[in-house]
């Protein structure tokens, strides 16, 4: 049986930084707040949308948090692809898998996570996307990548989980799967704590992983 392979979003498959930072410092203006870097602003990226907007207008009051969620994704919306790309290799990676079952999940919201794919063009590829309101529970937990392996109907033993963070690591953990973690992501950082399976520093090397495992 062909290994199924999940794949988070941000920060794995795409490199979407510099448009989730233009949006989340516009929504920062909005509150009187300067703008914040980029490296920092991707820090605080992987637990959803909420978890992003909390972190990146601390000190504010509960409510403010709350009010700048609306306002990021109405942003983000209209600048989510500006310069947002694939990382380099992605799509040879994709063709040399295409025989295997690929999926997406993501804690970035599910309408925002398809209008991306499609616009970069290989939304086609993957069978299952899940974003992080497709189900009651978002990574870590591993209730996405569990109902992803009974949609494909793939074995758990060859199943990898694919991300650039912690909290990709646990859901697959979580899940009895295999991790691979992506060193050029956003927060790989955070596997010194939470060490991956298998780490790769260039999307390419990623066949030989999971085909060679």
């Amino acid at each position: 049986m062909k290994p199924l392979v999940i794949f988070d979003l941000d920060g794995t498959l795409a490199d979407s930084k510099r448009d989730l930072c233009a949006s989340v410092n516009r929504v920062r203006s909005e509150f009187g707040m300067g703008p914040l870097g980029d490296d920092t602003i991707a820090a605080m990226v992987g637990d959803g949308v909420a978890a992003l907007i909390a972190r990146a207008l601390a000190g504010a009051s509960n409510g403010d948090a709350k009010a700048g969620v609306p306002m990021f994704l109405a942003h983000y919306r209209d600048h989510m692809l500006d310069e947002t790309c694939l990382y380099p290799g992605v799509e040879a990676v994709l063709d040399a898998l295409a025989d295997c079952p690929l999926a997406v999940l993501t804690n970035k919201p599910y309408r925002f996570s398809c209008r991306m794919l499609e616009g970069l063009g290989v939304y086609d590829r993957f069978a299952v996307v899940y974003g992080g309101n497709s189900l009651p529970r978002k990574k870590p937990d591993p209730m996405g990548i569990l109902r992803i392996i009974d949609d494909t109907g793939a074995d758990r033993a060859s199943t990898w989980m694919v991300g650039d963070s912690a909290v990709d690591v646990l859901a697959g953990r979580a899940a009895g799967v295999r991790t691979c973690g992506v060193t050029y992501g956003y927060a790989a950082h955070t596997f010194a704590s939470h060490p991956p399976d298998r780490r790769i520093d260039a999307f390419s090397e990623l066949p030989g992983v999971v085909l060679g495992a």
